[in-house]
């Protein structure tokens, strides 16, 4: 580190990420539970630098939100290349002492302990400028570093370089660390002579050789400079990020049933002997006890689970505080505010919101608790609801310890059940209810014997009644006949006309429905 104790640090992140295409820009894509620009600031809070200035420019506001406190921000007004862009920090910088890290915001796989070897070999070596450099198997899109006599003499952009630089394999990191009050000199003097007509930042090399000052390198692993460019680079390093958290924590004595489909987020904590079957994430700032069990596709967030606790397939949790032996599951929804004590038992679809239950109860199928408190050794029925809500403000219910609520109930908040009282099956309960009571509502069980039947042979008899009276309709006149004053009438019924009712061909048929105990009349024309 500086012998004087002091490391600054200027961030670029003002490109506009057009290679990502993307609404926004690249740095704010979550990578491994995090910005791609909070990997980089994390490694610089790593080392204590102290400044950190982080140069905006496109979606600066989006920008700094995402970094959040402990960093310094400078707008780059227009696009006018990485160097103008470092220059925008010396308003922040400017009197500052001590030895300053340059570098790209979006390098998520750099490590701190790399960028400490860079400080430390910096100031063993004397120079006043240091560049991290990697040799890669294919350097196409990096600058190329350029030796004279193994001294690094230049580096020259891609779109810059001769055939013979294109073919140099070590390359440009994208980081730099500049003695002290050495780099806004060095940056005043780049000039956008070049295809771009940009202030390349690279372009200090050549200014630092120029100006007599001593130019070192300090070589990286290749797996540590990987950017992030496109949608297929994020997923890239992301994979790689995941692969390297799961097998520490599996080092640290954690089975992970199968690796390639578990997430766990980089500010997780887990306690050994915990079993993480498949497809099971692990978000935020998630704190694992020991012993604990994950039978598979789970997703915890932010949340707190204590040691021997059993979550079962398909569990949701979110902002909960989870009491040890509890039980989960399946399909289990707890939301944030949910706070369980010792051996609780959340079943198959209970959903849970501000939920404060004591230990030892149980509410194990199809309940809804919302907004309310629930003391120990409880049982909730299937079908239990705490109708928390009334179209304008939340209100909450409070239930006792030992109470019994049966299946099908609903307790309409506010409400209050005391201690060791009975809600009976199906109860809507509106009013508060002493302990030891038991509350229920009184409906009626009307009984009609012999219904089904009656219903059945109703039925029965009303498919009958159809058949016989289609049997008894007379046939439609087919044939001419004459009327009674000798005219003759055409085929009505050929014609699509009803012919007309007369005495002679007017019936009547009654038929009896069986089991009922009645006639009807069907008359027919």
């Amino acid at each position: 580190m500086e012998p004087n104790g002091k490391l600054g640090a200027i961030v670029l992140a003002a490109g506009q990420s057009t290679r990502f295409r993307s609404a926004t820009s690249k740095l704010l894509h979550v990578l491994h539970g995090r910005p791609v620009i909070c990997w980089t600031l994390a490694a610089l809070r790593d080392l204590e630098a102290e400044p950190i200035v982080v140069v905006v420019g496109a979606h600066a506001e989006a920008v700094q939100a995402a970094c959040g406190p402990g960093a310094q921000f400078v707008l780059q007004p227009e696009q006018r290349g990485t160097g103008h862009a470092a220059l925008m920090a010396r308003s922040a910088l400017e009197h500052f002492s001590g030895a300053v890290l340059v570098l790209n915001a979006d390098l998520p796989m750099l490590t701190s302990g790399s960028l400490r070897r860079l400080v430390e070999q910096h100031h063993a070596s004397g120079a006043g400028l240091t560049v991290m450099t990697a040799t890669v198997p294919e350097p196409h899109g990096w600058g190329r570093i350029v030796r004279h006599g193994g001294a690094i003499h230049a580096i020259v952009e891609e779109r810059d370089a001769t055939r013979d630089e294109r073919a140099l394999r070590e390359v440009n990191v994208g980081v730099y660390c500049i003695g002290p009050r050495l780099v806004f000199p060095i940056l005043e003097r780049l000039t956008p002579d070049n295809v771009q007509g940009e202030m390349y930042l690279t372009d200090m090399v050549k200014g630092a050789v120029q100006a007599g000052i001593r130019v070192a390198g300090v070589p990286v692993e290749a797996k540590e400079v990987v950017q992030v460019n496109s949608r297929v680079d994020l997923a890239a390093v992301g994979k790689t990020m995941r692969e390297r958290t799961n097998r520490a924590w599996m080092a640290a004595g954690v089975t992970l049933e199968d690796p390639d489909s578990t997430y766990i987020g980089p500010d997780v904590r887990v306690g050994r002997d915990t079993v993480i079957g498949p497809n099971v994430h692990l978000r935020g700032r998630t704190v694992v006890g020991e012993s604990c069990r994950f039978d598979g596709s789970a997703f915890v967030t932010d949340s707190a689970v204590a040691d021997g606790v059993h979550v079962k397939f398909g569990v949701v949790m979110t902002e909960t505080e989870i009491g040890r032996g509890c039980e989960i599951g399946p399909f289990a929804h707890l939301r944030p505010g949910t706070c369980l004590a010792a051996a609780v038992h959340i079943g198959d679809f209970v959903e849970t919101k501000k939920a404060v239950i004591g230990e030892g109860t149980k509410a194990n199928h199809l309940a809804y608790l919302g907004d309310v408190e629930i003391g120990s050794d409880t049982n909730i029925g299937a079908g239990t609801i705490t109708c928390n809500y009334d179209g304008f403000r939340k209100h909450r219910t409070v239930i006792g310890s030992r109470v019994q609520v049966g299946s099908d109930s609903q307790l309409v908040a506010p409400v209050t059940v005391a201690d060791d009282a009975y809600v009976a099956t199906g109860t809507t309960v509106r009013q508060n209810v002493p302990a030891g009571a038991l509350v229920f509502n009184s409906k009626q069980d009307i009984h009609r014997p012999g219904w089904v039947a009656a219903r059945r042979a109703r039925e029965a008899g009303t498919a009958g009644l159809g058949a016989q009276a289609a049997a008894v309709r007379p046939r439609p006149l087919r044939a001419v006949a004459k009327s009674k004053g000798g005219g003759v009438r055409t085929k009505r019924a050929k014609a699509g006309v009803k012919p007309r009712a007369t005495a002679g061909t007017k019936k009547a048929a009654r038929v009896k429905t069986r089991g009922i105990g009645r006639s009807r009349r069907v008359r027919t024309r």
